[in-house]
């Protein structure tokens, strides 16, 4: 049951750029809420830049601009706190999807100002490391881990990156295996993660299959079980997770079953029982158009989420379940 909803657009459509996609969002313990995303005339193009905003005071902050170089695309920004409250920005920079290399940035000032963004891991040439699209996660033991994927030889395969000194290192973990659906191997990337108890964690990843499948792992991310199929809808579009205080699951997506579909309705959907079964929460977006690559993040039993409206705009949304 929803108790309280505030809706924002975080700048008017076409007051930073003409087209924007793949936000990101971080509630602080001030209060404050980050969020990011990339921006430019249309996704890929060379002017392509990440946009940071902050929520304070009740109102969005003019948009700050970031970028490595700029005439090279850049691409799914993800924010991520760590333990001595510097705010890490992960996001991607290359021409072409399978050659993108992740950077980092850093603030100490809750998003004010943000360090000369670096790789992430120096010299990796796999197409990208650490989180692909959605947020990393603190697992109970301490490390972090990155929901990860890349898209080379025309193949779609996910995988872990977990780091143990707080986004310092990485180590990549193999590849989860891929299932046969339908006579063919199923291409699945971008995976949203959560951790049900001490060394349990779960992923659930977009596929061109029509369905989401998931995976899981008992060692804290270090191995994973072949990915099977979930009943959830997915047309190839961004999907999230977000797991509340009480236990419960929150997924939102477009649950529309045909590959490359519309991305409309915007739904939550609910889960009491670890992800087997899900129930209609709400729809957040259902006129024509596009509302897609959400990104949801849980802070007790308030979920602050983000997602492109049209291409034109982000939307932040706060609710309190």
């Amino acid at each position: 049951m929803i108790k309280n909803r505030l809706k924002e657009f975080i700048f008017a459509e076409d007051e930073v750029t003409n087209n924007c996609h793949a936000s990101t969002v971080l509630p602080l313990a001030d209060g404050t809420v980050l969020a990011a995303w990339f921006g430019g005339s249309r996704e890929g193009n060379d002017d392509v830049a990440i946009y940071v905003s902050a929520r304070r005071n009740g109102a969005w902050e003019t948009p700050q601009k970031m970028y490595v170089t700029e005439d090279v695309p850049h691409w799914n920004p993800v924010l991520f706190l760590k333990n001595d409250g510097t705010v890490a920005l992960m996001f991607k920079y290359g021409k072409k999807i399978p050659h993108w290399v992740t950077y980092i940035s850093f603030s100490s000032d809750a998003g004010r100002t943000f360090s000369k963004p670096e790789e992430l891991v120096p010299g990796d040439l796999d197409g990208g490391r650490g989180p692909v699209k959605n947020k990393a996660i603190r697992l109970s033991d301490g490390s972090v881990l990155a929901p990860a994927s890349n898209e080379q030889n025309e193949e779609w395969k996910a995988f872990v990156d977990k780091s143990s000194d707080d986004c310092k290192t990485w180590q990549r973990k193999k590849y989860v295996e891929r299932p046969v659906y339908r006579m063919r191997i199923v291409d699945m990337i971008q995976p949203t993660l959560w951790e049900s108890e001490k060394g349990k964690v779960h992923m659930l990843l977009r596929t061109d299959r029509g369905y989401i499948f998931r995976s899981d792992s008992s060692d804290y991310g270090e191995t994973w079980c072949k990915a099977y199929k979930t009943p959830l809808f997915n047309n190839n579009s961004g999907i999230d997770i977000a797991r509340l205080s009480d236990g419960s699951l929150v997924l939102i997506s477009n649950p529309v079953h045909r590959n490359w579909g519309v991305r409309t309705p915007l739904t939550l959907m609910r889960s009491f029982d670890n992800g087997e079964t899900f129930e209609e929460l709400d729809v957040l977006e259902s006129d024509k158009g596009e509302y897609s690559y959400p990104a949801i993040v849980a802070d007790g039993m308030t979920l602050h989420l983000t997602y492109t409206y049209n291409r034109k705009t982000i939307v932040y949304q706060r609710i309190d379940l």
